[in-house]
């Protein structure tokens, strides 16, 4: 299989259902933002980061792929009958229960903080930032057009990454900078 279609040389692509639509389509733009935040997972982790971070970062990676490849699909044809395609409410109290862990490695937060720190902690931070534009681009799809579970799943990964940039930055000995 070649690596180049040319079916998308007139600035059109397709969904997974076979629709034609114009690559700055709406869906398009969610499903590549989601893209966006699976690739800075993977400069985090080139980053270099403990393994139980390294850990949650592919799981993550995974996700979002799972994730984007449902946004590719409006009439849900792949998601019934792919596993790993699956994002649900377990996804999400797997994303809680990282949270809560991590949680208890660092200091509450007494007032708001920049994103900086290690190459991996600052990383972490960006990969938010990204997250909650994809968070906005799904969100810009419309009631109706993705599941709930999609839109809670971001903002609660969106938790996740910067709970996960302070503990990196924690476990690193670099402290965090007020703002």
């Amino acid at each position: 299989m070649s690596i180049y279609t040319k079916t998308g040389d007139t600035g059109d692509t397709s969904l997974f259902d076979g629709t034609r639509v114009s690559k700055t389509h709406p869906r398009v733009a969610a499903y590549g933002d989601v893209d966006e935040v699976q690739a800075c997972l993977g400069v985090v982790r080139a980053a270099g980061l403990p393994k139980d971070l390294d850990d949650i970062c592919l799981a993550l990676q995974r996700d979002l792929f799972a994730l984007g490849a449902r946004l590719a699909d409006p009439s849900h044809k792949i998601a019934t009958r792919v596993e790993k395609i699956v994002i649900d409410e377990q996804s999400i109290a797997r994303l809680e229960g990282w949270i809560d862990r991590l949680d208890t490695e660092i200091a509450p937060l007494r007032h708001f903080i920049l994103s900086d720190g290690t190459a991996a902690g600052a990383s972490l931070h960006f990969a938010r930032t990204v997250c909650r534009r994809a968070e906005r681009s799904v969100l810009a799809l419309g009631a109706g057009a993705v599941e709930p579970v999609a839109i809670v799943y971001l903002n609660r990964l969106s938790d996740l990454l910067f709970t996960m940039a302070r503990a990196a930055n924690h476990r690193a000995g670099v402290a965090e900078t007020p703002w």
